[in-house]
């Protein structure tokens, strides 16, 4: 049986990014079984769809970093399998997307490159249900600096230098931001995740945090294949900025070799020192 999805596209027809993303959803299903969920038909009436989604693995195209494919994912609660953003795929291909809303050739060449790309891949499972445990509130050391305050969770955590954290429950780890990179950061308003069963290497890219400041990459601390993302993210990304270390977690990751990745992490005294030294050194204004 060739591979298929239920395809859930960008509704975004005033952008070209947009205009692709229902391009490659047709391409999908005119080159397998997959089949179209509109979005606009889904936000009023879902039941039509229900059981397409129950039976297909569940893709999420998303035209620009607006998100609204992923956003009423989130609202409807569904279980992605995967998800692409099509200005993140030009930008990976070297493809510079015009501005004509009808796509040119090089935007129906990009089409064919992401289509056969997705079609390609291993087949893509359900995010499966995790057994690990992961708690809801921490103990926390807080480092104050005039009126900002920095928290470090004292146990369970790994930190990278690049302010990313994991904390391992079995075979997972969740993986977030730390207090640091919120307050450098300011208000935080997109949130672009990694893609559901990609294999990441230590110190690789995670997905991106945003805020009108800068894009922050979060940096991996540990190896494994990324099982779930926090949806709840991608609609409210200023989670991060209320608590990094609770609900506002990135991905989850199941972890290959956790045993090395600890060789170049620091535990909770070790970061403390390290956030320490960046506050006193590059203070956050």
């Amino acid at each position: 049986m060739s591979k298929s999805f239920a395809v859930l596209p960008c509704n975004g027809l005033d952008k070209c990014a947009g205009c692709i993303s229902r391009e490659i959803a047709l391409k999908l299903a005119e080159k397998s079984e997959s089949e179209i969920i509109c979005p606009v038909l889904y936000r009023v009436a879902d039941a039509r769809y229900n059981k397409i989604i129950q039976e297909k693995h569940l893709l999420v195209i998303d035209g620009c970093q607006t998100r609204c494919a992923s956003k009423l994912a989130s609202e409807k609660g569904l279980k992605v399998a995967q998800k692409i953003t099509v200005t993140e795929e030009a930008k990976n291909r070297g493809v510079d997307i015009g501005e004509p809303l009808k796509p040119g050739e090089k935007e129906l060449e990009l089409v064919e490159m992401v289509a056969a790309a997705l079609l390609k891949q291993p087949e893509v499972e359900n995010a499966p249900e995790s057994k690990a445990i992961f708690p809801e509130h921490f103990d926390y050391e807080v480092y104050k600096k005039d009126k900002f305050k920095f928290r470090v969770p004292k146990e369970g955590f790994y930190f990278n230098e690049n302010d990313c954290w994991a904390y391992v429950s079995g075979k997972t780890a969740r993986v977030g931001v730390g207090d640091y990179v919120q307050q450098s950061l300011s208000d935080i308003m997109f949130f672009t995740p990694p893609t559901v069963g990609t294999d990441v290497e230590q110190f690789g890219e995670l997905g991106t945090v945003e805020s009108g400041k800068a894009v922050f990459e979060v940096v991996s601390p540990v190896s494994g294949k990324v099982i779930a993302i926090n949806e709840e993210l991608s609609s409210a990304p200023e989670l991060i900025n209320m608590n990094p270390y609770e609900k506002a977690w990135i991905a989850e990751i199941e972890l290959t070799d956790l045993e090395s990745d600890k060789e170049l992490l620091l535990d909770f005294e070790g970061y403390f020192k390290v956030l320490k030294r960046k506050v006193d050194e590059f203070h956050v204004k």
